[in-house]
């Protein structure tokens, strides 16, 4: 009996802890459940701007925290997006069930977008030869021939770019754009987004959930990534992310939101408390500092390059796969729902495409969203990670539709892929006429040379093809379209919100500069005799003054690249870009006059009453 003793009361401190532990836990979903009751009595404003953030205090106890969204900390949202996000591979893809398993629990849908394009053709008239060289001589006859158009026709080649492409881009299926080099893969991408250049002679017609280019605002609707990374190099990763984000808006975010809380009040249900705070603070446009941004840099995992600069030419930043990445992740942070990729893996390895695609799939399926990308050889795992796959070479589409069948249409032309080969290699190299014959099947029959041409008709003649032309031949259901789908306003913000993120990035950049102040000097009068030298001074002064802001001149064209890119995504027009810049160099040109005046005035021996030092200001 006596050796019973401890183990009796062994289990009498377990049974106490195990009471205690569950009183702790009654008493705070007790204490969650009143602070919720509390806030669902706010007015619909404030109720959108507060939420509760779950902490362990030091006795490990879980309490909830009231936090106003629009001061949330840093170290509240990292604390956030560490606790849904610890394992981005599998912690995303549970996060956004979890979003979309919100919205579905109030019959809430969200906006997609199927795009179509049919008997799309592009074509360009070209300068062949010597005349296509950019030389003067050249430019001039240009200009004659533009002027007098209407008498003397140019002498000029049709260059066919895309021959009367037809398809679909559906919502929720990761479609892969493929395409040996040349293939006019960017011009589908630009035509697509609506993006082309009105240079180009286009036709056919291309819609938004039956919706012409002209209903909407494209270049709003969808976001085009180009392949080239344009950024600003004197800011850091997150404050051009930031800055995109604040541009490009959050859409309907906000007017989802406030119909998701009204009908989750109707029907008495509760959100998980981190899924609340989150969704409240993407919904506030004209953040500085968002939520967005610091989901985005966790997925890409730049989180290590958040605060550097990005840098340029001038200056050392992060490196080339990085900004392939913050690229990419300008888009990300908006609201668009059609995504149009343009060669998204170039510099970066082989697992950091994995990963990006592998996030893109997840939100694809997840949340609706529409996304072609293009890659140029993408790993055989990231290849099988896309749903369709739509393979284009020399401006025809030669294959689109499932991923699983692309590989039996050549088959079926007598090409076959082997085990061992990557299909995405396959594919880009069936079609050339180089790479063509080593993938012959049939060796018992000579071999002969199958065009694209040929490859195209085939597919016309193919199941998916058939399937795909019945699709396009039934007008799409406009009523269908969710009103939030397609955007009609031009810009994310009002007119003076992006004015203030213009001018608040101005201030960042020239930050520096404004640094440089010229503590104090002794000054010292001298008599000068000669005129001339009155003259030469005041020469010499007003051609110092002007020609320093020449050295401006290199720092503005160089961000012409970057300004260009975003107001053809129309992140803000071209007056909030030039406004700012102009009303800030204005105080430092005044500030250097002054400055000039003040070090050499007396130094000169000019006259040393007060009123001709102002005369001397105003003229410079």
């Amino acid at each position: 009996m006596a050796s019973l003793a401890p183990d009796n009361r062994v289990t009498s401190v377990d049974s106490n802890e195990s009471f205690f532990s569950k009183a702790s836990s009654s008493r705070a979903k007790d204490d969650e459940a009143l602070k919720w009751a509390a806030l669902e009595k706010l007015p619909t404003f404030k109720r959108l701007r507060k939420g509760y953030l779950k902490k362990a205090d030091a006795t490990g106890a879980v309490k909830y925290e009231e936090v106003d969204i629009d001061k949330l900390r840093y170290a509240d949202k990292q604390l956030l997006l560490e606790r849904v996000l610890q394992d981005i591979e599998r912690d995303n893809t549970i996060f956004l069930h979890k979003l979309r398993e919100r919205i579905n629990n109030v019959g809430i849908n969200l906006p997609s977008i199927e795009v179509q394009f049919e008997s799309l053709n592009v074509e360009a008239d070209v300068q062949v030869g010597s005349r296509a060289l950019p030389t003067l001589a050249n430019f001039t006859i240009d200009l004659i021939e533009g002027l007098f158009s209407f008498i003397l026709k140019p002498k000029r080649r049709k260059l066919h770019i895309l021959k009367y492409l037809s398809g679909i881009i559906r919502p929720s299926r990761l479609t892969l754009l493929l395409g040996p080099p040349s293939s006019e893969k960017t011009t589908l991408l630009l035509a697509l987004a609506g993006k082309l250049s009105p240079h180009l002679k286009v036709s056919g017609k291309v819609t938004y959930n039956g919706h012409e280019m002209t209903e909407f605002v494209p270049r709003r609707t969808s976001a085009y990534i180009s392949q080239h990374d344009t950024h600003y190099g004197m800011m850091t990763v997150r404050e051009t992310l930031d800055l995109g984000g604040q541009c490009q808006g959050v859409g309907s975010r906000h007017d989802m939101l406030v119909e998701l809380s009204r009908r989750e009040k109707a029907a008495g249900i509760k959100p998980d408390p981190d899924i609340d705070v989150f969704m409240k603070a993407v919904s506030i446009a004209g953040q500085e500092a968002s939520m967005v941004t610091n989901y985005v840099i966790k997925v890409l995992g730049i989180d290590i390059c958040a605060d550097t600069l990005v840098g340029d030419q001038m200056r050392r930043g992060i490196s080339g796969g990085q900004k392939k990445l913050l690229t990419t992740g300008e888009m990300l942070v908006g609201p668009a729902k059609s995504l149009f990729m343009d060669d998204i893996s170039t510099g970066l390895d082989s697992s950091t495409t994995f990963q990006i695609v592998s996030c893109l799939r997840q939100a694809v399926h997840v949340l609706d969203i529409t996304v072609l990308a293009s890659l140029l050889q993408p790993a055989p795992e990231t290849y099988e990670l896309f749903d369709d796959v739509i393979l284009l070479s020399e401006g025809h589409i030669v294959y689109q539709g499932p991923r699983e069948h692309i590989l039996d249409f050549f088959q079926s032309m007598g090409f076959k892929c082997p085990e061992r080969k990557n299909p995405a290699d396959f594919l880009q190299e069936v079609t050339s006429k180089k790479g063509q014959q080593q993938y012959w099947e049939n060796q018992s029959q000579p071999y002969e040379y199958v065009a694209v041409e040929e490859f195209a008709g085939a597919f016309k003649l193919y199941n998916a093809d058939q399937h795909l032309q019945q699709e396009l031949a039934v007008p799409y259901d406009k009523p269908k379209s969710h009103p939030a789908a397609l955007s009609t306003k031009k810009y994310g913000l009002t007119k003076w919100a992006l004015f203030e993120c213009c001018f608040a990035r101005e201030l960042s950049i020239i930050a520096m500069i404004a640094m440089t102040v010229f503590f104090r000097t002794k000054l010292k009068t001298n008599s000068v005799e000669e005129g001339n030298l009155y003259m030469g001074a005041l020469f010499f002064g007003l051609m110092t003054i002007m020609f320093n802001g020449s050295s401006e001149m290199l720092m503005v064209v160089n961000r012409l690249p970057v300004f260009y890119k975003q107001r053809h995504q129309l992140f803000y027009p071209a007056w909030a870009f030039s406004i700012p810049s102009i009303v800030i160099r204005v105080p430092l040109s005044i500030l250097e006059t002054l400055i000039w005046v003040c070090l050499t005035y007396f130094v000169i021996g000019f006259a040393p009453e007060p009123d001709r030092s102002v005369v001397i200001l105003l003229f410079f």
